[in-house]
């Protein structure tokens, strides 16, 4: 049983709380909600062949901030990644980000590509590529947060994601539902990350020069939904093509196994030097 170890790694203007399993080569699997507990039944997976590192965002979870009411945008969490991707290693990691973490993987690319071998991207929140009348109005969600609470505007964005749990992989339990926790997160989603995504723009310049290797994925039961048109879309930008992964936008929760098979798949199947 893959045991995690935890600490923490002061940053400029918060404390981050990470964890690591098993050994090998260093894949940090970055977050789209904030908090890395969402990747427990994946990195137990993947930790009989990686040193797998997750961690809770700044302002999430685990991690606080020297100072609560301070802005972060999308380019200070692509900062903390590459802190922490620096005290753990001096090679070349693998990354794994799903929705925002795409996103942050992406920034962490485009500015410090000598730390990052492979990058899987699963279907980053670019809505700007999209035509306007394919993208999802930021209002929205903020309006029912301010009416009915953070909690239930986050359902629904998630269930407009393609997130479900009514199909889950053999053997897989979900946690109980604790509210303290689940309203606490949705509020730091809110709070720090929907808005920075959607203020942040890709350098493709920088990325397409970068030396990483950046596969987009989506997933196989999603094509219907915005966020796999987000990952089309930012394929495009890149000359490159969508690698789909099992099941939904968080699929990695819901079949966890099918999951890190994809993924340890496609890192391995790097091209020759």
């Amino acid at each position: 049983m893959n045991l995690p170890k935890s600490d923490t790694l002061p940053v400029p203007g918060a404390t981050l709380y990470y964890e690591v399993r098993g050994a090998g080569p260093l894949l940090l699997m970055i977050a789209g909600g904030g908090g890395g507990s969402s990747f427990n039944g994946i990195a137990s997976i993947l930790a009989s062949q990686y040193t797998v590192v997750t961690y809770d965002r700044r302002g999430a979870g685990r991690s606080t901030l020297d100072d609560v009411s301070a802005d972060i945008p999308l380019e200070t969490q692509g900062d903390d990644a590459h802190h922490l991707l620096a005290a753990l290693t001096n090679e070349p990691a693998y990354v794994f980000g799903s929705s925002a973490g795409a996103l942050i993987g992406l920034d962490l690319v485009a500015r410090y590509p000598e730390q990052v071998r492979t990058l899987i991207s699963h279907e980053p929140p670019a809505h700007y590529l999209l035509p306007d009348d394919e993208q999802q109005s930021p209002e929205k969600p903020l309006e029912l947060r301010n009416r009915e609470g953070a909690s239930a505007a986050l359902m629904k964005y998630m269930a407009q994601s393609g997130v479900r749990y009514d199909d889950l992989e053999p053997g897989v339990e979900l946690p109980p539902l604790n509210r303290e926790v689940s309203d606490a997160h949705a509020e730091a989603f809110f709070a720090h990350t929907f808005l920075a995504v959607r203020r942040y723009r890709l350098n493709v310049p920088a990325l397409l020069a970068a030396p990483t290797r950046i596969v987009l994925a989506g997933a196989e039961a999603g094509h219907e939904f915005v966020a796999y048109r987000c990952a089309v879309a930012v394929a495009e930008q890149l000359g490159t093509t969508v690698v789909d992964f099992p099941s939904h936008h968080a699929g990695y929760i819901s079949h966890p196994k099918a999951f890190a098979q994809k993924l340890s798949e496609v890192l391995q199947d790097e091209p020759a030097d």
